[in-house]
């Protein structure tokens, strides 16, 4: 097995349940000594956008925001799609700490040597 994940993310704030297990498992990833990149697509942009995460719930109660936390404080990168977030009008500027635009190829190269999780 790898020592590598990448969690990749679809869903933002229209599935709140789906995008914060996704952070969760990122978190988990991290505390058991993966190394972890999260790559934001398609509404999950809008995750990396400051000020939106910050109520956003699962089901279960687990806040999203406790977990991007948990991420930003262990360096853990958070990789925003560029045309997902250019066609949603998210610029660098808009970003919380930790994220950066980046590309399909990017994303590639790390599945390629990584196990991967996609929500």
């Amino acid at each position: 097995m790898s020592d590598s994940i990448l969690v990749t993310l679809s869903c933002g704030t229209d599935n709140p349940n789906r995008a914060t297990r996704a952070l969760f498992f990122a978190m988990v990833a991290k505390k058991k000594g993966k190394q972890v990149v999260v790559f934001l697509l398609d509404e999950a942009v809008y995750l990396a956008k400051r000020g939106v995460i910050q109520h956003m719930r699962a089901a279960t109660g687990d806040s999203a925001d406790d977990h991007l936390t948990f991420l930003q404080e262990y360096d853990v990168p958070l990789l925003v799609c560029t045309p997902c977030a250019v066609t949603r009008q998210v610029t660098e500027a808009d970003l919380v700490k930790g994220a950066r635009m980046a590309k399909g190829d990017e994303m590639i190269d790390l599945a390629c040597s990584s196990t991967v999780l996609s929500f």
